[in-house]
């Protein structure tokens, strides 16, 4: 694992960012504590597209659109490669992961390419794939 990253979901970007949200105050403590850490944020552009695409209708799009830049500037957004494509693909066809949808997918074969096993979510499919949740 690289010491110190931590993958960021959907779940997990929409609940702290979204005072709103079901899972806002259990997301803001698990993200104070990362800060606290140091933990250094990696995400893809699946992710951030999936953000957006949810906060589309609410008052946080500004704030989206401010954390993809953000995240951007620092280097922590990738772009899935063809190999995680395929391999998220396949294991979408397989129903893998309890049955995780296909952005799913991507972030598992992302975060195993680049040796994450921490993700900031409490999405039961990264557990059942076999990685760490944080709430």
């Amino acid at each position: 694992m690289k010491p110190g990253h931590v993958f960021l979901d959907t779940v997990g970007v929409l609940a702290v960012l979204n005072r709103s949200d079901q899972w806002h105050g259990d997301a803001e403590l698990a993200f104070r504590r990362l800060r606290e850490t140091g933990a250094r944020p990696t995400t893809t552009t699946y992710v951030l597209a999936e953000c957006a695409n949810a906060a589309a209708r609410l008052p946080i799009r500004t704030v989206v659109c401010e954390l993809r830049e953000q995240l951007e500037s620092t280097g922590a957004v990738v772009t899935p490669e063809s190999i995680d494509w395929q391999a998220a693909w396949d294991a979408y066809r397989r129903g893998e992961a309890g049955g995780a949808g296909l952005v799913d997918h991507l972030s598992f074969a992302v975060m195993r390419r680049l040796g994450l096993s921490v993700a900031f979510t409490n999405d039961r499919h990264f557990r059942a794939a076999g990685f760490e949740i944080l709430f």
